[in-house]
């Protein structure tokens, strides 16, 4: 164990025996199993209701966590208790007559992310919607979690206030709780540092190319400056989860901790650090907005269906505005890096065809059915509201620093909301969002939401952007335009995406299909781009392709080359107006990029 500076000791509570205890063991971790046993005491009704959560909050996707349960078995003292299968994750166990009873199942998991279970020979990793059951009409009451490691020198980390004089115990709260805080158990790497006074952890498991004193650093930074944002840390004590492998990226945010998944060797070079440091602010900006920020449809979890709000463009796509803006503010990178990140979102955005037919309200609502989903058409039908989400709040922020000469900032709209909402967990609605921006912003919003946040008009960016100096600069693609995207799998060129209405699909190309030749030469996915360089838009191709095993060849009309890049970048000749506007904004002289 490394200390980055000293901390005061782990936060230990006294409690009296409670009537909810798990023990989760992995005797054996090889096989991926944990081995779960729920001890329970005074349940009132002589039937046992459990139910096994469907998904986890900040991840809106039915996982179905059910389906890796099994051997489940109940008794009381040595005799077994008839039970049945309600449903695909409700359980019920008869228990008439019986005080104490105990419940016993094991949990496959072999699934490495932030909001699954892991278990092998060298630690295990789960989250508590995953693993436990919630007892309908015992939400509330706390529940104690011992963990048995098979190794003694494996240790827990999590960030659950431990128990006195207990060995690897904690308790939560209540299930939400429970469900809010993952649990990291092995020999992984720990390291404890503190920030404004309140101690903080950082556990990495994996083998990487990272520098941990200047991981340490950056975090202390991020933190600083979004506790500058909120009037301070809303918790007693913080611990990031950190799993390092081959090729990974996510994150999951909790209340008092988050779980972060990256590429093991993504430290070294200076894009790839700046990616990880955003994965950072994300995360934990989230602790405020959407774990105590967050909307009335989520203010009370529903553990066994979807939980629908049109609000997610700002749980998320505000949280990334920001987390590109937070290492700015911190000195982690400089405006030209700020920018430029700016411009790879905003291409992103552009070049996806979905954002003229889904709006980002619609596509928070059907989160649970299309993002994590993706399919050959996504790209056309769909937009991330993480990425709209982001584009949006940009617009907001700037209109309401151009509104106000800087006095005032989308940093204002998140103060108040977690004034009014999030200091005391009280859901918003879509119209009370609203409300608040259009107070801060001090005009009326009806046009911008009905245009850009419930409609499909197009982001006016440059219009926003030209008060502070800046423009969109697009870049052409040399060659004429086709409309696909390839992936070289297994040496075959599969076509991946084909763009609606694309010359490639007014033409009869279909995703899925193979490519093999342009005018009766061999095409690869690298070599298409060089290869459509000798033609002229206007100019018909012939392009075969296996389809479903079948040879077919396709004329194809190419189409004028479109941008394939933006790049944010300072007008020419910015006048003293926007000179301002853009150093009250980002901190630096407009000259300087």
């Amino acid at each position: 164990m490394t200390e980055a500076t000293a901390t005061r000791p782990n936060t230990y509570i006294q409690e009296t025996e409670p009537t909810i205890h798990y023990l989760v063991g992995m005797s054996q971790p090889e096989t991926h199993l944990f081995e779960v046993t729920l001890r329970l005491v005074d349940y009132p009704s002589p039937i046992l209701d459990l139910k096994l959560p469907v998904w986890t909050p900040g991840s809106y996707l039915v996982r179905e966590y059910a389906k890796n349960l099994q051997d489940f078995e109940a008794f009381a003292e040595d005799k077994p208790l008839s039970w049945r299968k309600i449903s695909k994750n409700h359980w019920q166990v008869d228990k008439t007559g019986v005080s104490e009873l105990t419940v016993r199942y094991r949990i496959f998991a072999n699934e490495l992310s932030v909001r699954t279970n892991h278990l092998d020979a060298t630690h295990g990793y789960f989250n508590g919607a995953a693993i436990f059951f919630r007892i309908p009409g015992w939400d509330k009451q706390p529940i104690r979690v011992t963990i048995v490691p098979p190794r003694p020198e494996w240790q827990v980390t999590t960030a659950l206030p431990s128990v006195a004089e207990k060995t690897n115990t904690f308790l939560a709260g209540d299930f939400d709780t429970l469900v809010d805080t993952p649990f990291e158990i092995g020999s992984h790497q720990l390291y404890k540092f503190e920030v404004l006074g309140k101690p903080h952890e950082l556990a990495i498991w994996g083998q990487g190319n990272y520098q941990v004193q200047q991981l340490i650093a950056d975090i202390q930074k991020i933190i600083q400056v979004e506790a500058q944002m909120f009037g301070g840390l809303p918790y007693e004590r913080y611990v990031f989860l950190l799993h390092l492998f081959s090729q990974a990226f996510g994150g999951l945010e909790h209340k008092d901790s988050c779980s972060l998944i990256y590429q093991r060797f993504g430290f070294r070079t200076q894009e790839k650090y700046d990616r990880f440091i955003q994965l950072v602010a994300h995360e934990f900006f989230h602790l405020w907005n959407v774990k105590r920020i967050r909307p009335k449809a989520l203010e009370v979890f529903d553990y066994d269906q979807e939980n629908y709000t049109p609000s997610l463009w700002f749980c998320e796509g505000t949280t990334s505005f920001y987390d590109l803006l937070i290492p700015l503010r911190a000195g982690i990178y400089d405006v030209k890096s700020y920018l430029n990140n700016l411009g790879k979102e905003i291409t992103r955005y552009e070049t996806t065809p979905g954002r003229k037919v889904q709006p980002v309200s619609e596509s928070s609502f059907d989160a649970w059915i299309k993002l994590y989903r993706p399919d050959a058409n996504s790209a056309n039908s769909q937009i991330s509201y993480y990425l709209k989400g982001e584009m949006v709040s940009l617009l907001l922020d700037l209109l309401i620093r151009s509104t106000h000469d800087n006095q005032r900032s989308l940093d204002d709209v998140m103060l108040k909301m977690w004034q009014q909402f999030g200091k005391d967990e009280i859901g918003y609605t879509p119209e009370e969002l609203q409300e608040v921006i259009e107070s801060v912003a001090g005009i009326d919003l009806t046009d911008f939401f009905k245009r850009y946040i419930d409609g499909t008009d197009d982001l006016p960016l440059n219009q926003y952007l030209e008060p502070f100096g800046l423009q969109l600069v697009a870049e052409q693609q040399e060659e004429p335009y086709l409309g696909v995207r390839i992936n070289t799998e297994n040496g075959r060129e599969i076509i991946k995406f084909v763009e609606t209405a694309s010359p490639a699909q007014v033409g009869g190309i279909d995703a899925g299909d193979e490519l093999l030749a342009i005018d009766g030469i061999k095409v690869t996915g690298n070599s298409l781009s060089d290869r459509l360089k000798d033609y002229q838009p206007n100019d018909t191709i012939q392009v075969a392709v296996f389809h479903q095993d079948e040879l077919r060849t396709y004329s194809i009309t190419l189409a004028s080359p479109r941008p394939t890049r933006y790049q944010v970048k300072p007008v020419e000749h910015p006048d003293s107006r926007q000179q301002q506007n853009f150093a009250g904004w980002l901190g630096v002289a407009i000259a300087t990029v």
